[in-house]
């Protein structure tokens, strides 16, 4: 679904059952928004997303994923999103201090999930988008992606795992680790006395470039090359629906040659360019 209003208000995505990505015009170009429990799944999504306005032109990016095995999944994401909201929010905008804002909004986020004292815990990737500069954030192994429109790799966050940390010492590449059956161990989360946010440094985008966001609901059913390839160029709402429609086939439909980890999906995806192309 798309709009041709501009985001004024903040969007916060939790427990989604979407049918297929919304796309919406924001700062200079477009983002896709698509959140959806997994197949045959009763109880809740525990995925969370936000979009979230800043003040003079900036806007955080957000996807949580609640931790599986860890009791109240979903109320851990929407806590975050909820704590990352209220700190944003609450800062002056054009100060200089959206970083601290963002970083104090994971701190609060972790002590309310700490405090429920029943082991809740979630993952948490953010972005925060400045003109046409971003900068990461994360916890766990939601993944940010940042690719030019003929594929290359601009960004990728690693995930705060085992498999992630071997994958990035080159002990795994990414096609075997997408099979390893240590791939959900997550050794970083939020919820955690010992939670450490990795910061990276500032990114110039270039236009067209593309910004991904996503649990490990996406980069658990599609390789790594497959997501570059579906998201790097075309209409942006193409691209999103293509991209969710796909996982979700993987996960409803397994097959020997290709990944099938059936589970909770949400991504972000924005196009800096004002057609979206």
């Amino acid at each position: 679904m798309a709009t041709d209003e501009p985001l004024l208000q903040a969007m916060i995505v939790t427990r989604g059952e979407m049918t297929t990505p919304e796309v919406r015009p924001l700062a200079g170009g477009q983002v896709a928004v698509f959140s959806a429990r997994s197949p045959g799944k009763e109880t809740d999504n525990e995925d969370a997303a936000a979009v979230i306005p800043a003040g003079r032109g900036a806007v955080i990016l957000a996807v949580a994923d609640g931790v599986g095995g860890h009791r109240a999944g979903a109320e851990a994401a929407e806590l975050a999103m909820q704590a990352l909201l209220d700190s944003v929010t609450g800062s002056t905008p054009g100060t200089g201090l959206l970083r601290t804002a963002i970083l104090d909004g994971l701190e609060r986020a972790n002590d309310a999930i700490r405090a429920l004292g029943i082991g809740a815990a979630t993952t948490m990737a953010a972005v925060e988008l400045d003109g046409s500069t971003i900068r990461p954030y994360h916890v766990g192994d939601s993944t940010i992606l940042v690719v030019g429109q003929r594929g290359r790799i601009k960004l990728l966050t690693v995930a705060h795992s085992p498999v992630g940390y071997a994958v990035e010492a080159g002990l795994l590449d990414h096609r075997e680790a997408i099979h390893h059956q240590d791939r959900h161990i997550v050794s970083n989360i939020v919820g955690s006395p010992e939670m450490r946010i990795e910061v990276g440094r500032t990114l110039k985008l270039q236009p067209r470039d593309t910004v991904l966001l996503g649990s490990d609901g996406l980069f658990d059913n599609l390789h790594l090359a497959e997501i570059v390839d579906l998201i790097r160029k075309g209409p942006l709402a193409s691209a999103a629906g293509t991209l969710a429609e796909q996982c979700r086939r993987r996960m409803q439909d397994p097959q020997p040659e290709h990944p099938s980890h059936p589970d909770d999906l949400t991504f972000l995806i924005y196009r800096c360019c004002p057609d979206g192309r």
